[in-house]
């Protein structure tokens, strides 16, 4: 089942034109807003539950900066520990090293059918088509993963894939794909049923893939974050535990995972921690575990001066549920995997043309760098990526005019004052001028009353 991250591909459609798709559906787009505003709420009352919750992102954040600042040791170390613990480790240099990776272990063991836990990096290299294309079939088995899987569209949301849907819908698709009865949306019954579907899944699946939220330098182990138990069902089971990392997942000491365990739930979901935080170190006998580990464009990000602090990134999703333009025009209109806030960082560094679009999708409010657990500055680095895109040519000419007319215009003062007269003039006495559908500013929102004066004229009259 093909999923489309782009329906913008090739340039088809940006994420303007994406958001404009989703918000044509308006009491959607309003509960979509409310919903992560509702997990916002709980994050910020999980993070004043922690007396040192401003010392432990200072913390994590300076923990991270010193793995990228010697990610070449650490992943040599990680390498020789796990190696030592019996797991094979694979290095991928982008994401179809990885994927042919993947699919010859499953064809060395014979494997056609395989489960799988959440991984966005898996996302991001779209192992499930790959396989797929193979004969291979693969079982999302995380809830909100196979909602989305059997609908055939990707996650909209890194820690809630299926936040876009509502129950009525979920229902419907397993009426259709896992045969409930028709209309049912209770979400108890729903859940046991997938529950049903699952089990069987995981019983029946000699290979079992997941991905890595930390891996400790130190030790050579991995941990896996879930609040199903999915990943450990499948690991568990599984003759051969394939687990998928980005290189910049490392920590260098065990004793370090206190600090981002106790980060990481609180800014996803307002949890004290995960419910299963699980610790793989070694394969069980007769098992095969292997550690992939992918690079796909991280090094040469880890290069960017101004944009390395983005592979801090410890995937909470924090930024989504706070960020006004997320919440407004929901993941897909990212068309990435990784959507929201980080993804408009990271996609530009994997290609700069085809999503040049998303560094523009944000207000540069700074609420996504407020509520980053390891103090990314994300709304710096979505302003400087603009700069980057604008440099390099890759907007439309009409945008290119305008910031250049804007940039002439706000460098006259004698201009700025008489467009400001024009412009208060045609708002007052000529309204239709500026309320029409040429104006891309009124088709979402209101446009506020003109003063009778401007700020510079006011302060005129009443500055002594």
């Amino acid at each position: 089942m093909m999923k489309d991250y782009a329906a913008g591909a090739g340039g088809k459609k940006d994420h303007a034109a994406l958001a404009d798709e989703f918000n044509r559906d308006e009491p959607r787009v309003d509960w979509h807003d409310e919903t992560l505003w509702w997990v916002r709420v709980k994050r910020d009352k999980a993070a004043h539950q922690a007396p040192d919750w401003e010392q432990l992102r200072d913390t994590a954040s300076r923990i991270k900066d010193n793995v990228l600042s010697n990610l070449s040791e650490y992943l040599q170390e990680f390498e020789a520990a796990a190696k030592a613990n019996g797991v094979v480790v694979h290095w991928a240099a982008d994401a179809a090293e990885h994927n042919a990776i993947v699919l010859s272990i499953l064809r060395k063991h014979g494997v056609e059918k395989m489960v799988k836990s959440k991984s966005m990096l898996t996302e991001e290299c779209h192992l499930n088509e790959f396989l797929e294309t193979q004969g291979i079939e693969v079982v999302d088995t995380d809830l909100g993963e196979r909602v989305v899987q059997l609908a055939g569209e990707p996650p909209s949301h890194i820690v809630l894939p299926c936040i876009h849907k509502k129950k009525e819908e979920i229902g419907e698709i397993f009426h259709e794909h896992l045969g409930t009865p028709k209309g049912n949306a209770d979400p108890q019954f729903l859940t046991h049923a997938a529950r049903l579907h699952l089990r069987e899944k995981f019983l029946t699946r000699r290979a079992a893939l997941t991905g890595v939220n930390f891996a400790v330098a130190e030790t050579g182990e991995f941990v896996v974050c879930t609040n199903e138990g999915n990943a450990d069902m499948g690991a568990h089971l599984a003759d051969v535990h394939i687990a998928c990392m980005g290189i910049e997942k490392l920590i260098p000491q065990r004793r370090h995972l206190g600090v981002f365990l106790r980060l990481l739930a609180r800014s996803a979901t307002g949890q004290p921690v995960t419910t299963y935080s699980s610790h793989f170190k070694k394969p069980r006998p007769g098992q095969e575990m292997h550690v992939v580990l992918v690079d796909n464009g991280r090094s040469m990000h880890l290069g960017r001066k101004d944009f390395r602090n983005s592979l801090k990134c410890i995937r909470c999703a924090a930024c989504f549920n706070t960020c006004p333009v997320y919440r407004r025009s929901g993941g897909h209109s990212y068309h990435t995997a990784v959507a929201g806030p980080i993804g408009s960082i990271l996609a530009p560094n994997l290609d700069r043309e085809k999503y040049s679009d998303l560094p523009f999708a944000s207000t540069l409010c700074g609420s996504c760098s407020n509520v980053c657990p390891v103090k990314i500055d994300i709304h710096e680095q979505l302003y400087k990526w603009r700069q980057v895109i604008v440099q390099e040519g890759h907007v439309a000419a009409s945008k290119k005019m305008a910031m250049k007319t804007m940039n002439w215009v706000l460098s006259n003062p004698s201009v700025y004052h008489g467009a400001g007269k024009m412009g208060r003039w045609f708002m007052l006495n000529a309204p239709f001028t500026v309320k029409n559908g040429l104006n891309a500013w009124y088709k979402q929102r209101d446009m506020p009353s003109a003063p009778k004066e401007s700020f510079g004229e006011w302060y005129k009259k009443n500055r002594k």
